[in-house]
C-alpha cells in the first residue's frame, strides 16, 4: 500500500520512519527547508529501539496527487487548517485519512472537510523531539501506535487497515488494530488532559505535585472527572487502564510532565483549546466536577491571551 506522511517531526517522523525502514511504501509530504535535509542527508532517529538513517520519498507542497490508500497526519491541533490544506491534493476517492493528533476535536472538522466514510481512529504514544540538527530522537522506549475503523467508515478502511497492521508488524513499534479505537482514543484523552491540565495548572512535574499536601488529592479529583466524562460518552475506561493512569500520575520523584507544559514554559502555542478546554466543555456536558479543569483552562487561556498581547 502507498502512505503518505504529513511532516517528519517526532511522530510522523518517528512512525512513518519506521514503515519506511522495513520496507513500506511511505513518502513523507514535508515544506522545501525539510524536504532539501531530507534528500541531502536522509531521515535520521535516534531511538532506545536502535538508531538508524534511512533514505525516504519526498513530496513537496504542490506534488501531492491523490495516489495513497492512507494519509497520515501527525501535526499539533493548531496546525489542523493548515495540515488539511496540504493534503488535500492527496486525497481521492479511495484515500483514507488516519489522524495521529491527541485529544477528540479533530475529528469532526476532518469529518467535515473529507467525510467520515474516509477518516479512520488512531492515537500513539511516543516521547519525541525533533532536535536542532533535524533529527528525531525518541525520548523514552515507550512507542505505541494504535488505529481501527470508526462508524460510519468505508467498507474498504477494513482492508487498508489490515495492510498497515501488516506493515507495522515487521518494525519494532507496539502496534495495535483496535477492535475500539473510540476506546484507545478516550483512554488517552483521559490521561492526557489530566496530565496536561495539572502539569500546567501547577507548574511542576508529577512528581512536584505529589510532594504537597494536597498534590495527590486534587491528581485523582481531576482524573476522576475526566473518567467520568469518557463513562458519559459511552466509554469508560478499562480497570486496568484506569489503574495504569493512577500508577503514572501519582508516582513520588517523577519527572514526568506533558509536552504541553515544555511549550507554555517556553512560549510556544499549546494544544490547550483542544485538550483541556475540549475536555471541559464535554464534562460540563456531561455533569462531571470541572472546578479544576476551569482553573486549569484559565490559567491557559491567560497565558494565550498574555503571549498575544506582548507578541
Amino acid at each position: 500500500m502507498k502512505i503518505l506522511v504529513l511532516g517528519a517531526g517526532a511522530v510522523g517522523g518517528y512512525f512513518g520512519g519506521r514503515l519506511a525502514q522495513a520496507g513500506a511504501d511511505v513518502a513523507f509530504l514535508v515544506r522545501n527547508r525539510r524536504a532539501d535535509q531530507l534528500e541531502r542527508e536522509g531521515l535520521v532517529v535516534r531511538s532506545p529501539h536502535g538508531d538508524f538513517t534511512e533514505r525516504v520519498q519526498v513530496v513537496r507542497p504542490g506534488q501531492a496527487r491523490p495516489e495513497y490508500e492512507v494519509v497520515m497526519i501527525s501535526c499539533k491541533a493548531y496546525d489542523l487548517e493548515h495540515a488539511i490544506v496540504s493534503i488535500r491534493p492527496a486525497v481521492g476517492p479511495q484515500t483514507l485519512v488516519l489522524p495521529l493528533l491527541n485529544g477528540l476535536a479533530h475529528l469532526d472538522r476532518l469529518d467535515a472537510e473529507f467525510g467520515v466514510s474516509h477518516v479512520l481512529g488512531g492515537t500513539c504514544h511516543l516521547a519525541g523531539t525533533l532536535t536542532p540538527e533535524g533529527h528525531v530522537a525518541q525520548l523514552s522506549p515507550l512507542h505505541r501506535i494504535a488505529f481501527g475503523k470508526r462508524p460510519g467508515n468505508d467498507a474498504r478502511a477494513t482492508a487498508a487497515l489490515l495492510k498497515l497492521a501488516a506493515a507495522y508488524n515487521k518494525t519494532c513499534v507496539d502496534s495495535q488494530l483496535a477492535s475500539d479505537i473510540m476506546l484507545e482514543m478516550w483512554e488517552k484523552f483521559v490521561l492526557l488532559a489530566t496530565l496536561a491540565g495539572m502539569t500546567c495548572l501547577m507548574r511542576g512535574a508529577v512528581g512536584d505535585i505529589m510532594a504537597t499536601d494536597d498534590g495527590e488529592a486534587l491528581m485523582l479529583a481531576f482524573l476522576g472527572a475526566c473518567e467520568a466524562t469518557a463513562r458519559a460518552a459511552g466509554h469508560p475506561v478499562r480497570p486496568e487502564r484506569m489503574a495504569q493512569a493512577q500508577k503514572l500520575l501519582t508516582e513520588r520523584g517523577s519527572a514526568f510532565t506533558a509536552s504541553m507544559l515544555r511549550d507554555l514554559e517556553s512560549g510556544r502555542p499549546t494544544e490547550h483549546a483542544h485538550i483541556v478546554g475540549d475536555m471541559l466543555q464535554r464534562a460540563s456536558q456531561a455533569g462531571a466536577a470541572t472546578d479544576l479543569m476551569r482553573a486549569a483552562y484559565c490559567h491557559l487561556q491567560t497565558n494565550a491571551a498574555r503571549c498575544a498581547r506582548t507578541g
